[in-house]
């Protein structure tokens, strides 16, 4: 579909009154200069059950997305029951239609995995180990290491092998390190869930048992060797080119060319090592390790990476420990779910074509680049007040936001799957055909030119996101419709909801990682060391404010980890306000409010509102451990806290909660 094929139906273009909503959320009861998340969303979190079958629920990404998945839903029952002379609509139909087919699915129990598992009762050693694992990395499955496929940072307009720390069955390495008395249990369970799923694959209990105990060293050792979650967010340590002689010579024990033989490429020439440490701790872990316990870490990875494709039997144990134990979720979601899920994680833009021939309007498209040029023209607008920043630095900083690019609703060029066979039966062959495409896409691409037009987001994704290799921003059809945005909203709902989120993907740009990366995408110092060194001092105001939030006793925000998304997210609201007040200029006076509220304060709490979220306690410890993220309450109060006009919005005399004397600002 071409750029200016899009429909005039769907949810960006029906009418649509918020006030009810907004003001349902709120709890008047509470003082927004005390604890604005409680005000914005108070009447939200009494109201709202969490669903059984979420560790996480939102206002804003969980109910979009729930109501995009039921959407979804229904275009692939209608193109399994007619696909119609639509080749992608066949696949899609066929890719659904198999994974719902649950009596085929159950017949083939642990089958489908039986050919890799008599393969890898042959592994003798680290030679056969490496050839293995090559073999499994075509399947996505990343045993051992993590392998992508990256533009180049020094040269961003070539793509580039990533070969990276990995091969953790653990969310983290922390589950593996860590003292903590809970992440110790958690690694416990762990133990024992490798033990039921090795057995369900195949092993005797007791079999499964010494197994199990010879993965959770294995990968513990690989973890020590891991670099902190927050460390991997430093650009310039994970820069390391070398060649396939560098990587040899890196971890010479290791069979590089038998691994990437296996893969299908041997001749693999532009290679980065994100973690070179890791690799020859890898070595020695291998070349150390016993053949069985080499098998048995092998098998793990075969049966963990293809859970979901299998049986119920491994689904129901996969679900007990890693949604259950590890997240806090008391129900298993339904398979049309999951298969609706599977569907878009195999073939995304097919699905993507038509959802947005389905749901994406047209006016919505114009409407959000308008405010994105708005938000554009605010972050200009603001360089000048940058003190810290001199005019060298600022001239630079504007050439970034000119050259910035941005991509609105969906691709203007569709993935081919024309290579993709997909049959109406069968889901696992389907799935490793699908797994397969995606893996040969994706290593094609090395040492071939960067395609700027590619989407890292399929058209129905809920979410935005900033690329500093490319940069560009991405916001997806998905996310361009309510409580975020809707052509027909009061402009303060929609700057203060969605246009914070295009705030703060134009800030991660200048972030504590974007800043690092040149308007052309190159890793460079390309800012004077003294506006550097300013910079640095006020991020780590920023540290140091989210560092302090406890998120229950004794567990604190990572303010290093997750530093970048709270600089956008302050910069981000800085950005949207400024461009809604640009907006109230031009019209002449404020926009149409809700209630009580002046225009302002609405803009406030849609900001606030966008973040009303359950949680389990169980997942809320998962995501403070590996989310870049803050917790959605301190997405609220810390960007608000260090916002000049909020308290003067709610009457907020100084040093009360929500208006402290001493702000953070870097943007």
């Amino acid at each position: 579909m071409a750029a200016d094929d899009a429909p005039q139906t769907g949810p960006g273009s029906k009418s649509v009154d918020p006030a009810s909503e907004v003001l349902a959320a709120l709890d008047p009861s509470a003082d927004p200069c005390q604890d604005f998340y409680r005000y914005a969303c108070g009447g939200w979190l009494d109201s709202t059950e969490l669903p059984a079958d979420q560790s996480r629920w939102t206002r804003s990404f969980s109910v979009i997305s729930e109501r995009n998945r039921e959407i979804v839903r229904d275009l692939l029952q209608q193109a399994a029951q007619d696909p119609g002379s639509d080749p992608d609509r066949a696949r899609i139909g066929n890719y659904y239609r198999s994974c719902m087919d649950e009596d085929a699915v159950e017949a083939a129990g642990v089958k489908p995995l039986q050919p890799l598992l008599e393969e890898i009762d042959t592994v003798d050693g680290p030679k056969a180990l490496m050839a293995l694992a090559g073999k499994m990395q075509r399947r996505n499955l990343n045993a051992l290491l993590g392998l992508g496929v990256l533009p180049d940072f020094k040269r961003p307009d070539l793509n580039i092998a990533f070969f990276v720390q990995g091969g953790l069955g653990m969310p983290d390495r922390d589950y593996y390190v860590s003292e903590d008395p809970k992440k110790r249990e958690l690694l416990q369970a762990y133990e024992q869930h490798v033990a039921r799923m090795l057995k369900l694959s195949g092993e005797t209990e007791e079999q499964a048992r010494r197994h199990a105990a010879q993965v959770v060293g294995f990968e513990t050792e690989l973890a020590k060797a891991s670099r902190p979650r927050e460390q991997m967010r430093i650009p310039e340590k994970l820069y390391n080119k070398i060649d396939i002689g560098g990587l040899k010579e890196l971890s010479p024990g290791l069979d590089w060319g038998g691994f990437l033989a296996a893969i299908g490429y041997p001749d693999l020439v532009e290679i980065n090592v994100a973690t070179p440490e890791f690799f020859e701790a890898l070595e020695k872990q291998v070349t150390g390790a016993d053949p069985e316990t080499l098998r048995a870490y092998l098998r793990w990875q075969l049966v963990d990476g293809s859970t979901e494709l299998l049986s119920s039997d491994f689904v129901t144990a996969n679900f007990e420990f890693f949604g259950k134990t590890l997240r806090g979720q008391r129900e298993i979601e339904p398979r049309w779910k999951r298969c609706v899920d599977a569907t878009e994680e195999a073939l995304g833009e097919a699905v993507g074509k038509l959802y947005v021939r389905s749901e994406f309007a047209g006016p919505s498209k114009q409407i959000a680049l308008d405010m994105i040029h708005d938000l554009e023209k605010s972050f200009a607008a603001n360089l000048p007040a940058l003190t810290w920043m001199d005019e060298t630095t600022r001239e630079r900083a504007l050439e970034k936001k000119e050259t910035l690019g941005n991509k609105i609703g969906y691709p203007d060029k569709w993935r081919d799957y024309s290579t993709v066979t997909i049959g109406p039966s069968d889901y696992y062959k389907n799935a490793q055909a699908a797994i397969e495409f995606e893996v040969k896409r994706q290593l094609d691409k090395i040492g071939e030119p960067v395609d700027r037009s590619e989407w890292g987001m399929t058209p129905q994704t809920v979410n935005a996101y900033y690329t500093p290799l490319l940069n560009e921003m991405v916001f997806p059809a998905g996310i361009l419709q309510p409580p975020f945005f809707h052509k027909d909203f009061p402009p303060a709902i929609n700057y203060g909801a969605m246009g914070t989120v295009m705030g703060h993907e134009l800030t991660h740009g200048f972030d504590d990682q974007g800043r690092k990366f040149d308007p052309k995408g190159e890793l460079r110092e390309w800012w004077e060391p003294v506006v550097s060194e300013a910079f640095e001092k006020r991020a780590d105001c920023v540290r140091e404010q989210y560092s302090a939030y406890e998120v229950e006793p004794g567990l604190h925000v990572n303010g290093t980890l997750t530093a970048g998304e709270n600089i956008a997210d302050i910069g981000g609201l800085k950005q949207s306000y400024v461009a809604y007040k640009e907006w109230e200029r031009r019209s002449g006076a404020p926009g149409p409010s809700v209630g009580k509220l002046t225009a302002d304060q609405l803009f406030f709490v849609a900001h606030g509102q966008v973040w009303c979220t359950l949680i389990t306690p169980e997942q809320q410890r998962l995501r403070v451990t590996t989310d870049p993220h803050s917790p959605a309450e301190f997405r609220v109060i810390g960007p608000i806290s260090n916002h000049p006009a909020f308290g003067k919005a709610f009457s907020c005399e100084p040093s009360t909660p929500m208006n402290p004397v001493d702000k953070c600002q870097v943007w």
